[in-house]
Protein backbone atom coordinates (compact mmCIF):
# COMPACT_ATOMS: atom_id res chain seq x y z
CA UNK A 1 0.00 0.00 0.00
CA UNK A 2 1.37 3.54 -1.21
CA UNK A 3 1.24 5.29 2.12
CA UNK A 4 2.91 8.91 0.65
CA UNK A 5 2.69 10.46 -2.95
CA UNK A 6 5.10 13.19 -3.98
CA UNK A 7 4.36 15.37 -7.29
CA UNK A 8 5.78 18.28 -8.61
CA UNK A 9 9.08 17.65 -9.46
CA UNK A 10 10.23 18.55 -12.80
CA UNK A 11 13.01 20.94 -14.76
CA UNK A 12 13.60 24.66 -13.51
CA UNK A 13 16.00 26.78 -14.77
CA UNK A 14 18.43 28.56 -12.05
CA UNK A 15 16.94 30.87 -9.87
CA UNK A 16 13.57 29.74 -10.63
CA UNK A 17 11.04 27.98 -8.38
CA UNK A 18 9.42 24.91 -7.69
CA UNK A 19 6.39 23.80 -5.11
CA UNK A 20 5.93 20.40 -4.27
CA UNK A 21 3.56 17.97 -2.62
CA UNK A 22 2.83 14.83 -0.98
CA UNK A 23 -0.26 13.50 -0.12
CA UNK A 24 -0.27 10.82 2.83
CA UNK A 25 -2.79 8.98 4.14
CA UNK A 26 -4.30 9.79 7.87
CA UNK A 27 -2.16 7.19 9.69
CA UNK A 28 0.82 8.57 8.40
CA UNK A 29 0.26 11.70 8.46
CA UNK A 30 -1.97 12.93 11.42
CA UNK A 31 0.38 13.91 14.20
CA UNK A 32 3.97 13.07 12.97
CA UNK A 33 6.53 14.97 12.00
CA UNK A 34 6.88 15.41 8.10
CA UNK A 35 9.58 15.99 6.14
CA UNK A 36 11.65 16.12 2.71
CA UNK A 37 14.46 14.48 2.16
CA UNK A 38 16.97 14.52 -1.04
CA UNK A 39 19.63 12.21 -1.97
CA UNK A 40 21.82 12.58 -5.08
CA UNK A 41 23.27 9.64 -6.89
CA UNK A 42 26.30 8.89 -4.98
CA UNK A 43 25.86 10.87 -1.78
CA UNK A 44 23.71 10.13 1.10
CA UNK A 45 20.38 11.12 1.75
CA UNK A 46 19.78 14.45 3.46
CA UNK A 47 17.54 16.71 5.11
CA UNK A 48 15.77 19.19 3.25
CA UNK A 49 13.21 20.48 5.75
CA UNK A 50 10.67 19.02 8.76
CA UNK A 51 8.08 20.38 10.36
CA UNK A 52 6.08 18.79 13.68
CA UNK A 53 2.32 18.44 13.95
CA UNK A 54 2.47 21.49 15.94
CA UNK A 55 3.93 23.52 12.67
CA UNK A 56 7.89 23.58 14.18
CA UNK A 57 10.33 23.62 11.03
CA UNK A 58 13.37 22.78 10.80
CA UNK A 59 15.99 22.85 7.53
CA UNK A 60 19.19 21.84 6.20
CA UNK A 61 21.44 24.43 5.97
CA UNK A 62 22.07 24.61 2.53
CA UNK A 63 18.29 25.31 2.05
CA UNK A 64 17.55 27.91 4.95
CA UNK A 65 16.18 31.04 3.34
CA UNK A 66 15.32 29.42 0.25
CA UNK A 67 12.85 26.62 0.89
CA UNK A 68 9.40 27.04 2.92
CA UNK A 69 8.49 23.75 4.23
CA UNK A 70 4.31 23.77 5.43
CA UNK A 71 1.31 21.19 6.35
CA UNK A 72 -2.33 20.86 5.64
CA UNK A 73 -3.38 19.13 8.27
CA UNK A 74 -7.01 18.74 7.05
CA UNK A 75 -5.93 17.40 3.68
CA UNK A 76 -2.69 15.28 4.51
CA UNK A 77 -0.66 17.16 2.38
CA UNK A 78 2.41 18.29 2.95
CA UNK A 79 4.20 21.12 0.69
CA UNK A 80 8.06 22.57 -0.10
CA UNK A 81 8.04 25.56 -2.09
CA UNK A 82 11.53 26.00 -3.43
CA UNK A 83 12.59 29.53 -4.28
CA UNK A 84 15.87 30.98 -5.82
CA UNK A 85 16.93 27.20 -7.18
CA UNK A 86 20.39 26.27 -7.66
CA UNK A 87 22.08 23.38 -9.78
CA UNK A 88 23.06 21.87 -6.71
CA UNK A 89 19.15 21.93 -5.37
CA UNK A 90 19.20 18.77 -8.39
CA UNK A 91 18.12 15.78 -6.36
CA UNK A 92 15.41 13.04 -6.06
CA UNK A 93 13.50 14.06 -3.80
CA UNK A 94 11.64 12.06 -0.89
CA UNK A 95 8.64 12.83 1.54
CA UNK A 96 8.93 11.46 4.92
CA UNK A 97 6.62 10.45 8.01
CA UNK A 98 7.92 9.74 10.92
CA UNK A 99 5.13 7.39 12.48
CA UNK A 100 4.70 7.21 15.82
CA UNK A 101 4.17 3.83 17.03
CA UNK A 102 4.16 3.36 21.13
CA UNK A 103 3.78 5.94 24.01
CA UNK A 104 7.46 6.11 24.86
CA UNK A 105 8.07 8.04 21.35
CA UNK A 106 9.24 5.56 19.13
CA UNK A 107 8.89 5.44 15.78
CA UNK A 108 9.03 4.29 12.01
CA UNK A 109 9.98 6.22 8.99
CA UNK A 110 7.98 6.05 6.09
CA UNK A 111 9.04 7.14 2.59
CA UNK A 112 7.42 8.41 -0.56
CA UNK A 113 8.62 6.95 -3.85
CA UNK A 114 10.96 10.43 -4.49
CA UNK A 115 9.97 12.98 -6.95
CA UNK A 116 13.06 14.24 -9.24
CA UNK A 117 13.89 18.18 -9.43
CA UNK A 118 16.10 19.14 -12.16
CA UNK A 119 18.13 22.65 -12.05
CA UNK A 120 19.85 23.93 -14.72
CA UNK A 121 22.71 26.41 -14.78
Amino acid sequence: QVQLVESGGGFVQAGGSLNLSCVGTERVFSGNTMGFYRQHPEKQRELVATITSAGITNYGDSVKGRFIISRDNAKNTLHLQMNKLKPEDTSVYYCNSRVVVNAEGAYVAVWGQGTLVTVSS
